[in-house]
């Protein structure tokens, strides 16, 4: 699965690299900017796949960086955008939306509830396959299915049933994550190094199962199966 591009645009530092850090904790590539004109040369050089963007910037007004790609030509034009802002009057938040905006975050905010809105808005944008794109591959290289379960890494989509999934993108690491390793049993710490943390400097305790339970739940209580002491296990049923 390639991996996927982050703008983030905004003037406060610490809230910069705090964003920057959660996103990259979950897979994706964050690019940062602090000012309107930072963020369009990176806009340009780096052709994000999403853009989080702060409202107030020191020199101008993240309506109209919003307002501009807007008016682009082609899949670009249409690139996820979510907005964040201190002010919290219903007019701001409409002009926030009406400049072509997907989502509107007042401050201050999770990170967790922000990054949950940006993979819903990804999801929701990856439909015709214009967020992660691969190069010259058939379509049937970025389906990886399990009895009813199917997962499209091309679009970041999940099925089951034939009814889509939603997912987080832990969630969705995750689940690729057992279906490529299918009828094997995987040490929590192996789930815990690939999908969180390769330096092995894991998240709290009980967040694997936490996830895992979700997961669970999202698939009906079928194919995940705990081996006690050990770890979990995807198993593949006829």
């Amino acid at each position: 699965m390639e991996t996927v591009k982050v703008l983030i645009i905004e003037d406060d530092d610490g809230l910069n690299r705090g964003i920057s850090f959660a996103l990259e904790q979950d897979g994706y590539e964050a690019v940062c900017a602090e000012t309107l004109q930072e963020g369009y040369s990176l806009f340009e050089k780096e052709k994000p796949d999403a853009v989080i963007l702060d409202l107030n910037l020191p020199d101008g007004d993240g309506i109209d960086f919003c307002k501009k790609i807007r008016r682009l030509s082609g899949e670009r034009a249409g690139i996820p955008i979510v907005m964040l802002t201190a002010r919290d009057m219903e007019t701001d938040e409409i002009m926030g939306l009406t400049s072509g905006a997907d989502d509107y975050i007042t401050k201050p905010f999770s990170v967790s509830v922000l990054k949950i809105r940006l993979q819903n808005i990804l999801s929701r944008k990856a439909v015709s396959g214009t967020i992660v794109s691969g190069e010259g591959a058939r379509e049937a290289d970025h389906r990886i299915t399990s009895g009813e379960v199917v997962l499209d890494t091309k679009t970041l989509r999940a099925f089951c049933k034939e009814q889509e999934l939603d997912l987080s993108m832990t969630e969705f690491r995750l689940l690729q994550y057992f279906l490529e390793n299918k009828n094997r049993a995987l040490l929590k710490e192996q789930i815990l190094q690939h999908i969180w943390d390769a330096d092995g400097n894991y998240v709290e305790e009980n967040t694997l199962s936490v996830n895992i339970s979700r997961l669970r739940k999202k698939l009906d209580g079928n194919y995940i199966r705990t081996i006690q002491g050990i770890g979990y296990l995807w198993e593949e049923k006829a």
